[in-house]
């Protein structure tokens, strides 16, 4: 992750003013994602609810992207709300354009653009259907500008496709993964980029449904939440099909199904009229089945499913839980350096991090199996700094949690920073005793902790005093 207010350890030199022109959907979502990651960002949108608008989009990614981490986020950065485009992006180095998909006005606020920003900024567009090659006619620094195409919600959702000059996007996929996001570099401009041209096609298949009155929205909906779109949420549509194949594997996957292909089951080459009743028809089934809730709640519920989804895929290391662990590794660095205790007794701090929507229970705070999983990492922040480390675990070598009692004190909620603080209060041959405190960000208590653990040879898998590193390391407590 770029450090805020240091000077970055990466190729990029200085901390970076981000702008954002057109505060939409898209736009807010971008903003919260600069911020949230420590950035300042700059924002100019003619919509007089643009201020309300965004802060809406601020709020509930404040309430779900701290909640995919281990570790704190760094400090919010700071937004401003510009009165022009060039008191926007004056001073960026990363502009990101989220206005209306309309060639004529894109291209308009390029030539305004290009007029006040650094000749090295990166000019990049949101735009899901054009080309590099149409945004930059008439540009005074056409290489400037490139797609960055995301999906909502930005601040959550961590692929970008980015079309266009190879090095300028190659700058860009850089910021990006600093920013915790999987760049996708496209290597051919084409209408669309990827992930939309396959969006499309089950789109216009799914609007043939409707129009036939095969199905209905919440049916089509129901195929793919409950059935392909979890395998492909963790392993994409190749992968998939792979192992659909058998030991065999793609190939004869491809023998099996590949005469399929040829069967007139799909509507691919066009799609039905948009008719007043088609959409009307559409409207009203879509109405029906989520009309219940409003938009924010909407959006809300679907964080809180995106978070709890890709939380699951960290534990695996899979798919977009790899990335996270990737970026948990940077902020640990960052924030949660090992702590080493100086005597027994003395508190050091072993966790801080924000409580995520997925451990919240029906009674709206978090469950009591949470309050251990926080102990428990808190207690393995403590083990390395005594050297009771991945190293030490590889030699054969380790502790075990014989006994843990919890204190609830008060709630913890969706959103809250907590920070744990521990201390060793016995350290006898193989037996270690810890001692944790949780508190708010207001510094009261919220739960405390007692956890008994003993030394122990992983191959016999017996108590055993600890080595003579980590014996040394106690020993200096005393």
């Amino acid at each position: 992750m770029i450090e805020p207010n240091v000077t970055s350890k990466t190729s990029l030199n200085k901390r970076m003013q981000f702008a954002v022109i057109g505060g939409g959907v898209i736009g807010g979502g971008w903003v919260a994602r600069f911020l949230l990651m420590g950035f300042d960002v700059n924002v100019f949108d003619t919509d007089p609810e643009a201020r309300r608008k965004i802060n809406e989009v601020l709020e509930n990614a404040r309430r779900s992207l701290p909640g995919l981490y281990e570790h704190i986020l760094p400090q919010e950065g700071r937004l401003v709300f510009c009165s022009s485009i060039a008191e926007a992006v004056t001073n960026a180095d990363w502009i990101s354009e989220s206005i209306p998909e309309r060639l004529d006005i894109k291209q308009s606020a390029y030539a305004e653009i290009q007029s006040h920003c650094p000749e090295d900024s990166i000019i990049a567009s949101s735009t899901s259907g054009f080309k590099p090659s149409e945004l930059q006619q008439n540009a005074s620094r056409p290489q400037q500008i490139i797609v960055a195409h995301p999906f909502n919600p930005v601040y959550l959702i961590p692929l970008v496709e980015l079309v266009g000059n190879p090095q300028t996007t190659k700058h860009a996929a850089m910021v990006l993964s600093q920013l915790g996001m999987h760049p996708l570099r496209v290597r051919k401009e084409i209408d669309a980029h990827i992930a939309d041209r396959l969006l499309e096609a089950v789109w216009r298949e799914g609007l043939w449904l409707i129009n036939d009155g095969i199905a209905t929205t919440q049916e089509i909906d129901d195929a793919i939440r409950y059935g392909f779109g979890l395998r492909w949420a963790q392993m994409g549509m190749f992968e998939t099909y792979r192992i659909a194949g058998g030991e065999a594997g793609m190939a004869h996957f491809i023998e099996q199904f590949g005469p399929a292909l040829e069967w007139p089951w799909t509507k691919l080459m066009n799609v039905p009229d948009l008719t007043d009743e088609l959409i009307n028809k559409i409207a009203s089934q879509s109405d029906q089945q989520s009309g219940q809730y409003s938009i924010r709640e909407l959006e809300r519920i679907r964080d809180d499913n995106l978070v709890a989804m890709m939380r699951a895929l960290k534990v695996k290391d899979w798919g977009a839980g790899n990335l996270l662990n990737k970026v948990d590794q940077t902020l640990s660095v960052e924030t949660e350096l090992p702590a080493v205790p100086t005597g027994l007794g003395d508190a050091i701090r072993t966790a801080r991090r924000v409580i995520p929507s997925s451990w919240v229970d029906y009674n709206g705070h978090m469950n009591d199996s949470h309050y251990g999983e926080v102990f428990s990492k808190a207690s393995d922040v403590l083990l390395l700094g005594i050297g009771a480390d991945q190293e030490y675990v590889a030699r054969g070598y380790g502790y075990f949690t014989v006994d843990l009692q919890i204190s609830y004190l008060s709630e913890c909620l969706a959103g809250d920073v907590i920070t744990v603080f521990t201390s060793i209060t016995l350290a006898d041959g193989k037996k270690l005793k810890l001692s944790h405190e949780m508190k708010n960000s207001q510094g009261d208590i919220c739960a405390t902790c007692s956890q008994f653990l003993l030394h122990v040879d992983l191959k016999s898998r017996k108590s055993c005093p600890p080595m003579d590193s980590v014996a040394a390391a106690l020993a200096d407590l005393n």
